[in-house]
């Protein structure tokens, strides 16, 4: 206690630090204000109530966890940030196949600020297309919840509801650039982390106290499998011949604890997960609009895509994770760019031929890695699905595992890596005391979106 007192004091007795803290606090703070204020012409009371009656279990209920429950409140922000989510995937999807895109990302700092103005535009025509699909379903399952005028409403949902995603991407970017940890990943975090006590005082309240605290263990061992996954790593070692520097003799023929090159089990981290919960939102948006309610065909399939805990639903899931999980690996882990940076400083392989042979081996050990390290992200993805087929509540079967838990964890573990990082850069003890936090910034470590 009396180490996390002094650490918190050290924290704050940096006015860097403590600046960035408090404008992150801020930003979240009128992110979750924002998440009650609701949509010109929906009675809140009404639609809360129709949530209700309809029951849960579908992806809707996944949504409405994103945002904190805005969703079902019919706040400004009941879209959240998730349509940034999915340009961004659209937009990094383009970049392997469309030559044009390519040669946008090369161009060094200009092509980044291109590509996320591109970002912000397919954002705008993203969440204008979601935000017609939930003025759909209000007026299809929740009529009663809507006082307005029909035209009205549809006009001023759409452009409150894309006006509130691009406010909420704008609070994203700020975090970023002037608090701690990732904008987007910290606001989808705390919408998630917002529902989490509501949800274990239901579970504590519907089931006997020997059940409750059995579920409750389940929950702290599915988190500590999530954190070895998180921070798992397969350590490459690497030698460096001895060099003079000045008139001292640097490198070593023998390997030292740091002289290793760390490749993650989950070098993608969090993204898959985000990459393919987005991608799943589509089907269930598209299904909303009339022209596909009239097909028996296309019904079934919104029936698959909007329920969670469907096996179809669950094997469609776990198959783009797995994928994505290779696609993002390829793009934060360049081998050779490891292998020119160890070749420039002198160091090698045991075993390895520098240049080409250390390419081909370091992307040899990352494909054996990354199959293991999928299978297992698809796992902890689908667990939600698997304890509410156990009885486990649907409102709290969603933080055993899948994207709430894996998206809390890995920010909680970035953000805590951020102020480690400003700790240590002024002499202090970092929050842990192995200080093994610090692997996360080592190379093969991709931050989070």
């Amino acid at each position: 206690m009396k180490r996390l007192i002094k650490t918190l004091r050290d924290i704050f007795s940096i006015e860097e630090l403590r600046g960035r803290i408090l404008f992150t606090l801020l930003m979240l703070a009128i992110f979750r204000f924002g998440s009650f204020v609701i949509l010109p012409g929906i009675d809140s009371k009404a639609l809360a109530d129709s949530f209700r009656q309809q029951g849960g279990g579908g992806i809707l209920d996944l949504v409405n966890l994103f945002v904190g429950g805005a969703f079902g409140r019919g706040a400004i922000f009941a879209l959240g940030i998730m349509p940034y989510i999915s340009a961004s995937i659209i937009l990094q999807l383009m970049g392997a196949v469309v030559p044009a895109i390519q040669k946008i990302q090369k161009e060094g700092e200009s092509g980044i600020r291109k590509i996320n103005q591109l970002t912000r535009y397919l954002t705008v025509g993203i969440t204008a297309v979601q935000a017609a699909a939930y003025v759909v379903n209000l007026q299809t399952d929740h009529g009663n919840a809507i006082v307005a005028d029909a035209y009205f409403f549809w006009i001023s949902t759409i452009f409150v509801l894309t006006a509130g995603t691009m406010f909420l991407v704008w609070i994203g970017e700020r975090i970023t650039e002037n608090g701690i940890g990732n904008g987007v990943s910290l606001i989808i975090a705390i919408g998630i982390i917002a529902d989490l006590p509501l949800a274990l005082i239901t579970e504590f309240q519907a089931n006997p106290m020997m059940i409750f605290f059995v579920e409750i263990l389940a929950l702290g061992l599915v988190t500590m499998a999530v954190v070895l996954l998180t921070t798992g790593t397969r350590k490459i070692p690497v030698n460096y011949a001895r060099r003079m520097v000045g008139n001292k003799m640097m490198g070593s023929m023998t390997t030292t604890a740091r002289q290793y090159i760390p490749l993650k089990l989950n070098s993608a981290n969090v993204m898959p997960i985000i990459f393919a919960q987005a991608i799943m939102f589509i089907p269930a948006t598209i299904f909303q609009f009339q022209v596909f309610q009239d097909s028996d065909f296309w019904m079934s399939f919104q029936q698959a895509f909007s329920d969670y805990t469907s096996v179809g639903y669950n094997i469609v899931f776990a198959a783009l994770i797995i994928l994505f999980s290779y696609f993002y690996t390829a793009l934060v882990v360049n081998p050779q760019e490891i292998a020119d940076q160890l070749k420039r400083q002198g160091g090698f392989i045991p075993g390895v031929k520098p240049g080409k042979q250390t390419s081909e081996f370091i992307d040899e050990v990352l494909t054996r890695i990354t199959l293991p390290g999928a299978l297992f992200l698809a796992a902890v993805a689908i667990m939600p699905a698997i304890v509410a087929s156990l009885g486990v509540s649907n409102q709290f079967a969603m933080f055993f595992g899948g994207t709430s838990l894996l998206i809390m964890i890995g920010v909680v573990l970035d953000t805590l890596q951020q102020i480690e990082s400003h700790l240590k850069m002024r002499h202090y003890d970092g929050l842990m005391k192995s200080g093994r936090l610090l692997s996360r910034n080592q190379v093969g470590a991709p931050t989070t979106l």
